[in-house]
């Protein structure tokens, strides 16, 4: 048995570096009931990629591949796990659809995925968070266990009750959801309008527009009494402005300055 001192020693300077990258997250395993639910909450479907950083014993991976349908990539530091996962993964039979690497998720290139999963520290987070913006496609889904990001309101947030005792897990979970939104700031013009756009994450206003919308590429708002719906292709805007009469008219407009 640890003497206590000492005990409170260790866990003082934990909780002082907490926010160091040369100090690792203690390992707590996601519930089982958890890892489906934020599969499910971010849409996961076989044509994903699924990667989670910080991928412990490759649990979320493998039930990416064998309950969804999904490919699968786990980031994890602790080279035990990694091999612990590549024996989960054989057992589990889905080895052909997922792979483990070892490598630190503050360095690992993440643009494969179209899935995001995190259960990791808050300073861990906010590190990678400017990444998650400028590596990953729009449209990306980013779900997190436990802990949100700064700045950055999620799409959507879930608790989940757990059913049975977990280690290190209380009697609720809570996870978000992001999807990583494309850049619309900007001034745009086409078809006879002009359209001032400021952005914040997915959050974004239009100078003369009102319901304005952006999640991923799909961007929508209404102007007079026109509807747009439509999608951000870098500094090409296209989609059709809907009159209340139900005429359609196909609008496109460029980026013409940022």
């Amino acid at each position: 048995m640890k003497h206590p001192g000492k005990l409170l020693l260790l866990l003082v300077a934990f909780n002082a570096c907490a926010d160091d990258t040369d100090v690792r997250a203690p390992f707590i395993t996601t519930p089982g009931s958890v890892v489906e639910h934020m599969l499910k909450l971010a849409g996961t479907q076989p044509a994903d990629v699924v990667m989670d950083l910080g991928s412990g014993d490759g649990r979320i991976v493998i039930a990416a591949a064998q309950k969804f349908g999904a490919r699968g990539i786990g980031i994890e530091l602790d080279r035990g796990l990694v091999e612990e996962s590549r024996r989960n993964a054989q057992h589990a039979n889905v080895a052909g659809r997922v792979s483990f690497v070892q490598g630190d998720v503050l360095t690992a290139d993440l643009s494969p995925a179209s899935v995001v999963t995190l259960y990791l520290l808050p300073g861990l987070i906010g590190k990678l968070q400017p990444r998650f913006i400028y590596e990953l496609r729009p449209g990306t889904r980013i779900v997190a266990h436990a802990f949100g990001m700064a700045g950055w309101k999620p799409d959507r947030t879930e608790t989940l009750r757990i059913a049975e005792p977990h280690p290190g897990q209380g009697p609720e979970s809570k996870l978000y959801l992001w999807i990583v939104p494309a850049n619309a700031r900007g001034v745009w013009r086409g078809g006879g309008h002009e359209l001032r756009i400021e952005q914040n994450y997915q959050q974004i206003e239009i100078d003369g527009a009102r319901q304005a919308r952006l999640s991923g590429r799909d961007i929508s708002w209404q102007l007079l009494e026109a509807r747009f719906t439509g999608v951000v292709e870098g500094d090409r805007m296209a989609g059709e402005l809907a009159a209340p009469d139900g005429r359609r008219q196909a609008l496109v407009l460029l980026r013409v300055r940022p």
